[in-house]
């Protein structure tokens, strides 16, 4: 494990400061670097920002680019003129050297990102050099302990957390401080655990230079830092990829196959406030005779609901290269890259691992006799941020859970914003072969749906009953508004459960 030493926070403040004023922000950044350059950036291309920033090399911005996201040795005039150098130096941002000119120059110690809150926020995000997605360095590390910095699950569990004020948080695994950082927008109090300690620090110093309130921050492995305490939101991007052994902290799990994960979901019910949720990032393994989704299914903590959604599949050979290459592994002495292969294949035939899921889980503490277990795959595209689509979502499941078919049909529903409909068939047919609505928003989900189906849609706004529509339905079609009534509760209840219809109340009440 790393032993560097780490900056101190106590004038984070200050730097803070000379950051803002020099525009390094991210929309500072795109507008310096342009939108090719940002990109580059992204996929760890460092040549185009260092063309975009030789062009400015005297001003500020470019100097705070060249050091904390090019990692480059500056001149210490130059560094001066961007922020206070003497204070950086002193508390460890910055290290001094002589180039070999012999002219004094200052280089970075840790990588420090922009990072664009949901509100417009202007964040940082503290992390080891190299070690961030874009990082000068590349993204394969092998050390230990290193601790990475912003990445696209990272913003994937910050885009589908549900943001709604809460007494207290819990980010499990915190590593730089992403989830917390997020997390102290909304929560009186924040706790953030990790069992690397070194990650602790990167949060204090990612919070500090936020600007944001400083979190409880403890050492350990998943809940055992926080005892027997509960919380109202419990986030985690944990190190959950099912690997041979345990070799870097930050990614894997260091128990069998996907034991990690399952014991972190199990464990969570007890751990949530009631009406609290649970949101994590998880693979799980696909094995040979057995259904993931019964697989998951076994997870899900008594007296919670759960809605799990699987975003990708690989095979083994898959999965086993892609976190190969994520080590740098591939860089390696050939012989050395095929032995740890074989690891990996060996690992996953012992334990009739065919493929690996990656997904997201969500659990909501509702106590109910009856818990709402949604098990699904969708690989397709979405629109982040997803919080408010996941509030919906057990709003929904609340509302199925307590209403028959009777109550249903006496209920009141809206067609969804943004919904279509498409009709597909053969050029100048009279009659469709099938019907889509497809949503625009959320999820962004399309379903088949039969004449009926397509008409009760399109005339719910709320006006009349599920049932009184249904009654003229069978009317205009000439059908038994008995039969119809019977047959079509089950695709009210599917279409209110995926969200194209929503509850409302009815007129006059």
């Amino acid at each position: 494990m790393s032993t560097t030493s780490l900056p101190s926070p106590d004038r984070a403040a200050e730097l803070r400061t000379a950051l803002l004023a020099a525009g390094f922000t991210a929309d500072g950044l795109l507008d310096l670097l342009g939108a090719p350059a940002y990109a580059a950036l992204a996929r760890s291309e460092t040549v185009p920002a260092l063309r975009a920033t030789r062009d400015h090399a005297d001003a500020p911005l470019a100097t705070l680019v060249r050091l904390f996201l090019l990692q480059q040795p500056v001149p210490s005039a130059r560094a001066a003129a961007a922020l206070p150098v003497e204070a950086a130096l002193a508390d460890g941002w910055l290290r001094r050297e002589e180039a070999a000119d012999g002219e004094d120059t200052v280089r970075a110690t840790v990588d420090l990102r922009p990072y664009g809150g949901p509100d417009g926020e202007d964040w940082f995000i503290v992390s080891d050099l190299g070690c961030a997605v874009g990082g000068a360095g590349g993204i394969g590390s092998r050390e230990e302990g290193v601790v990475l910095g912003v990445g696209g699950a990272s913003t994937t569990l910050a885009g589908i957390t549900v943001r709604i004020p809460v007494g207290s948080a819990l980010d499990l695994g915190t590593g730089s401080g992403i989830q917390a950082l997020h997390a102290a927008q909304h929560a009186t109090r924040v706790t953030a655990t990790d069992v690397n300690p070194r990650a602790l620090e990167f949060t204090r110093l990612t919070l500090a230079l936020s600007g944001a309130p400083a979190a409880e921050l403890l050492a350990g492995s998943l809940f055992e830092p926080v005892g027997d305490a509960t919380y109202d939101l419990i986030v985690s991007n944990p190190p959950f990829v099912i690997s041979p052994g345990a070799r870097l902290t930050y990614r894997d799990g260091g128990m069998g196959g996907d034991d990690l994960c399952r014991t972190l979901v199990q464990e969570a019910g007890a751990r949530l406030n009631p009406g609290g949720f649970a949101q994590f990032l998880g693979n799980w393994q696909h094995v040979e005779g057995e259904d993931w989704r019964d697989r998951l299914r076994s997870w899900v903590p008594r007296g919670c609901d759960a809605w799990i959604v699987q975003r990708d599949v690989q095979d083994v050979t898959q999965y086993a290269e892609l976190w190969l290459r994520d080590a740098g592994d591939h860089r390696t002495d050939p012989a050395e890259y095929a032995r740890r292969y074989e690891d990996w294949l060996d690992e996953f035939e012992a334990r009739k691992t065919k493929a690996v899921g990656f997904g997201w889980i969500t659990l909501r503490r509702s106590d109910a006799a009856e818990p709402s277990i949604v098990v699904e795959e969708w690989p397709h595209s979405v629109e982040q941020p997803l919080g408010e689509t996941v509030l919906a979502h057990f709003a929904r499941q609340d509302f199925l859970r307590e209403h028959d078919d009777a109550a249903l049909l006496a209920g009141y529903f809206a067609l969804a914003e943004e919904v279509v409909q498409e009709q597909v068939g053969a050029p100048g047919a009279e009659d469709p072969e099938h019907v889509v609505l497809r949503q625009n928003r959320g999820m962004r989900r399309a379903t088949k749906v039969d004449t009926v189906g397509a008409g009760f849609a399109g005339v719910c706004d709320g006006s009349l009953s599920a049932g009184r529509i249904l009654d003229a339905i069978a009317q205009l079609m000439q059908e038994d508004p008995v039969v119809l009534r019977d047959r079509t509760p089950e695709a009210i209840r599917m279409l209110v459960e995926q969200g194209f219809l929503e509850p409302v109340t009815a007129p006059g009440r």
